[in-house]
């Protein structure tokens, strides 16, 4: 089902929010995700695969006024993060999330952003590369604990202005669970409870993994394949179609999704 995006936008949107700014994870082996990250755009085919599992550990959220909307969020009943800038670094608000995860909120990402001070740039290293196959941040996937669903709802809802999709909107091939739209209508946010008769499941809640958009995911799938990713494919089951498509575990239990999204980067998505 085809999401009008334009209505999702004009719902109410108290902080301002304007996208995804960055999606952090936390590994010992940065270079070894990094590797993954570069075999999701189609390079490094025939590398040995890395082991050892990243955590997401904080999503940076695009809004206004990030002073703002950090105290709004506190006075809703947020958890502050308490900050330790040193010299000549950036003061960024957080607040607590999922797990031990973080969400951040950043206004600067226009003319001057974030990684102007806090980061130095790799020489001859192009600092956009272009997004390969409309590749761009979908959503993120927060598996949350038995009869969780109401309190993260209302956690998302009251705080960032998300609104629950109605059951029979769903989007590529991983539907369980709820799908919150942003208020800006440029990601969404996919709540997924354990099933009830896991008994020895761990009911840990964390975020899971990212969802990309692409325009064209048999595509983008067969050029990843020839960089080595693999995909699950199960007759009967999750399995590659037009609609959507889940890698193999990297890195030990790392997973991405593909969703079709034909808005890619010229459509003004925002990106990790």
């Amino acid at each position: 089902m085809t999401l009008d995006r334009e209505d999702i936008g004009a719902l109410p949107n108290p902080l301002g929010l304007l996208g995804i700014e960055f999606i952090e994870y936390t590994t010992s082996r940065p270079q070894a995700l990094g590797q993954v990250l570069e075999r999701l755009q189609g390079g490094l085919s025939g590398q040995p695969a890395p082991t050892e599992r990243p955590v997401i550990a904080a999503v940076a959220l695009r809004v206004r006024d990030a002073a703002r909307a950090y105290r709004r969020v506190l006075d809703l009943g947020a958890w502050a993060v308490p900050t330790q800038v040193e010299v000549m670094e950036l003061n960024i608000p957080a607040i607590h999330g999922v797990g031990s995860s973080r969400i951040y909120f950043v206004d600067r990402h226009r003319e001057f952003s974030i990684y102007d001070v806090d980061f130095v740039p790799i020489p001859g290293v192009d600092p956009l590369p272009a997004a390969q196959h409309g590749l761009h941040v979908f959503g993120v996937v927060q598996y949350i604990g038995l009869d969780r669903m109401a309190d993260w709802s209302a956690f998302y809802g009251e705080l960032f202005g998300f609104v629950e999709l109605p059951a029979e909107q769903r989007f590529g091939v991983m539907t369980k669970g709820a799908i919150l739209a942003s208020p800006c209508g440029q990601f969404h946010w996919q709540l997924i409870e354990p099933e009830p008769d896991a008994a020895d499941f761990a009911h840990d809640e964390l975020l899971q993994r990212v969802a990309f958009g692409c325009t064209d995911v048999p595509v983008a799938v067969a050029a990843m394949k020839d960089a080595g990713v693999a995909f699950v494919e199960k007759p009967g089951g999750v399995h590659t179609d037009t609609r959507g498509a889940l890698t193999q575990p990297l890195l030990g239990e790392l997973v991405f999704e593909l969703v079709h999204d034909p808005r890619g980067e010229a459509a003004g998505v925002a990106g990790a």
